[in-house]
């Protein structure tokens, strides 16, 4: 079953039909997905911060954000409001121009990356050939603008925060590129809607948590560390380093850092959600379901229904996952550094290749089932 509707190429011939040139139409379509995928990635900020502060509240027997709005929604507006009117301070003796960029390299890599989401078969800004990879290495990025606004601030708290946020994000990248190898090498291919697709037909059984337990696993944790979430926020430990590299930040700039890690926060629970719980797909197969009530796959308003089934789902999944994140923030005590990179290094890392041999292994052994 196709899943879901063909958005882009309904609207360009949609436009077309108003006498639009074909070209035109394209290039009418091009900003709008990018706009969505803004406007969304924001919304999701703005969800996220209030769920944070509900769950956290519940855990602590506490109510949370109550009057800003019904039932607080209006927190994380006001929030956002004040630091974009609050003041923008430079120290004296900052680097101001990496002071400047080190915010604006940690947020525009998480937000390009959003390019390679799928939400459903036909819902995804572009299909890239070697899309996941693209994300690893867009992520890779992120260090570099937490360093150099560490090392810009003339602070030692921010330089060692800095210092950190690299040494952890390059500990955690090698485990997280070998989880996502194992998975490439069961679906042939580095493409986010192949990968899914590849989970596609069984429902629940067919989803490649079942085939990479080890792996999901290993990702999660390695995509918490990447986020820098408890217990892994080394960089910004407010007992050790005040607030590590965002120690002399204010205003927007500030803003910047706090809207970077959620929206990473969240971009990671979705490619968990894609690589490992199936993605779009539902947990009953819709089109084995579809036959047994008697309706045809290319009625449109089954299309319509299994399109918003995608979404939701993929939402759903991912929602789920950023609920165990809080959850564990509230749960797990803060590692050392040493143990932070210990856990990386002498143990994420071999796991990490003994899971890609063996499913090499039982790729060769069952390839039914391995993708073979």
């Amino acid at each position: 079953m196709n899943a879901g509707i063909d958005l882009q190429g309904s609207f360009i011939e949609s436009l077309k039909d108003f006498g639009i040139p074909s070209g035109a139409a394209k290039a009418m379509w091009m900003p709008l997905p990018m706009f969505l995928m803004i406007i969304g990635a924001t919304v999701g900020v703005l969800v996220i911060v209030w769920l944070e502060r509900k769950i956290s509240a519940a855990a602590q027997q506490r109510i949370g954000p109550e009057y800003a709005g019904p039932l607080g929604v209006l927190q994380a507006v006001a929030d956002g409001l004040k630091l974009v009117f609050k003041e923008d301070i430079v120290p004296a003796k900052a680097d101001r121009w990496l002071f400047t960029l080190g915010p604006i390299l940690v947020v525009i890599p998480v937000f390009l990356s959003y390019l390679i989401i799928p939400f459903g078969q036909n819902l995804i800004i572009t299909n890239v050939g070697l899309g996941i990879f693209l994300w690893i290495a867009l992520s890779s990025i992120q260090p570099i603008g937490l360093l150099m606004s560490g090392y810009a601030s003339n602070n030692k708290y921010s330089l060692l925060g800095g210092l950190r946020a690299a040494a952890q994000s390059i500990s955690y990248e090698i485990p997280l590129a070998l989880a996502v190898l194992a998975v490439v090498m069961m679906s042939n291919s580095l493409s986010t809607i192949d990968i899914v697709e590849q989970q596609s037909g069984y429902g629940i059984l067919g989803w490649n948590i079942w085939r990479q337990p080890v792996g999901f696993l290993i990702f999660w944790i390695a995509a918490l560390a990447e986020c820098e979430r408890l217990p892994f926020d080394l960089p910004e430990a407010e007992e050790e380093l005040v607030a590590g590299y965002q120690t002399e930040y204010a205003g927007m700039k500030f803003g910047l850092f706090y809207i970077g890690s959620y929206v990473n926060l969240i971009l990671s629970a979705i490619l968990v959600a894609v690589l490992y719980l199936g993605g779009w797909e539902f947990p009953i197969p819709l089109d084995r379901l579809a036959t047994w009530l008697g309706v045809s796959e290319t009625s449109s308003w089954l299309q319509v229904i299994t399109a918003s089934l995608g979404i939701t789902m993929t939402l759903l999944k991912a929602y789920f996952l950023l609920f165990i994140a809080v959850l564990l923030r509230w749960t797990v005590p803060r590692v050392r550094i040493d143990q932070l990179l210990n856990l990386g290094w002498k143990f994420l890392l071999p796991i990490g290749l003994v899971n890609l041999l063996l499913t090499a292994a039982l790729k060769l052994t069952f390839p039914v089932a391995f993708g073979g």
